[in-house]
């Protein structure tokens, strides 16, 4: 306040006139404060012409002041009109130009397909197909990606990986069972089946009734005969904890050069081929049929294969396993034929052969 007073004093002494009309514009400014509810809304110009005047003046003297903004306010608008004078920003050239997304593409699927490639492996491997890369780069796209280093990505191995390395060895088992109508009513009857993961093919391995140890130990001994075996040594077969596949089924096997590996409780999908196949059968042939007797169970189950392995497309392979001999002798211009199966539950079509007709053929 004393401070105020010595600047109201010398002002008046020095400038009456100029002392008054400051009065004024205080005086006006107190009033226009009073009517304005609010925050202030001012233009970027008014801002520059306020702060401006401000720092000429100097935060003491605007204390002294009564003015629209506090001192506080003016003086950092003027700060921000240092900073805006000496910003370069938009000045700047780009950076260093972002890695390519080819380049960053073949740096996971190295890094995926070779787990025990470390960073200095990768670059290298790059740059031998001609990507010019450091060794840093490979690092954080891995680190972005959520890829571990060699060390830690090399532990253990996932079931996909295993399935991939293992495909053509891969066999899966399993059983499913179907009510069968019989002169004693209904039986339920156990059907072993086995299917090669990578070729889609099954075989029938037996139905019964009963599976028990006898029946299943059998079952062994048929699948590793010499000459006639379904299974051959080094193949690797995929089958669940049920109790038919017991340990002298197992010990069967394994003598023969075949491992078994047993899966762990409650996983489907682990034996994903096996659980298909088991859907086909039953929603496009056995749910359509009531079946009278062991014999003809065998006899539908039968024909169902065939139809499954030479005439049925399937989505996985995007094509036909086995390909009846039909579809390569035929004409591209010749008449569809329609081939059936148990009654048309099985519809298989193709081309007719050239000259078919003339010979009586159809």
């Amino acid at each position: 306040m004393n401070h105020r007073f010595f600047l109201l004093l010398l002002a008046a002494l020095l400038d009456p006139d100029r002392r008054k009309l400051i009065e004024l514009y205080e005086s006006q400014i107190d009033a226009l404060r009073s009517q304005i509810p609010g925050r202030l809304h001012f233009t970027t110009s008014q801002k520059v012409r306020m702060a401006q005047a401000a720092k000429a003046l100097g935060r003491k003297a605007l204390r002294e002041l009564s003015i629209i903004v506090t001192s506080d306010t003016l003086l950092r608008w003027h700060q921000e009109l240092v900073r805006k004078k000496w910003d370069y920003s938009k000045k700047r050239k780009p950076g260093r130009p972002n890695t390519k997304v080819e380049i960053k593409r073949f740096i996971l699927q190295f890094a995926q397909e070779n787990k025990d490639w470390g960073y200095t492996r990768l670059r290298d491997a790059l740059k031998e197909n001609g990507f010019s890369v450091c060794r840093n780069t490979v690092k954080n796209i891995l680190k972005k990606h959520g890829i571990t280093p060699a060390p830690q990505r090399n532990q253990g191995m996932s079931w996909a990986e295993f399935t991939q390395t293992h495909w053509e060895a891969l066999v899966g088992t399993d059983f499913f069972t179907w009510e069968v109508l019989t002169p004693f009513g209904l039986v339920t009857y156990y059907v072993l089946f086995f299917i090669r993961q990578k070729t889609r093919e099954v075989h029938i391995a037996g139905i019964t009734a009963n599976p028990d140890g006898c029946w299943m130990k059998q079952i062994a001994r048929n699948l590793t005969m010499d000459e006639s075996g379904w299974l051959k040594k080094g193949q690797i077969v995929l089958h669940d904890r049920g109790s038919q596949f017991c340990p002298a089924f197992r010990c069967i096997l394994q003598n023969e050069g075949i491992k078994t590996l047993m899966l762990p409780f409650q996983s489907p999908n682990l034996n994903a081929y096996a659980e298909r196949w088991v859907r086909s059968v039953k929603k496009e042939c056995l749910s359509k049929m009531i079946i009278l007797g062991e014999p003809m169970l065998r006899r539908v189950l039968n024909e169902y294969l065939n139809h499954y392995h030479a005439e049925r497309n399937h989505q996985g392979l995007k094509a036909i396993p086995f390909p009846a001999p039909e579809l390569s002798r035929g004409s591209p211009t010749g008449r569809i034929l329609r081939r059936q199966r148990l009654g048309g539950i099985l519809n298989f079509y193709y081309r007719e052969e050239p000259n078919a007709a003339k010979r009586g053929v159809a």
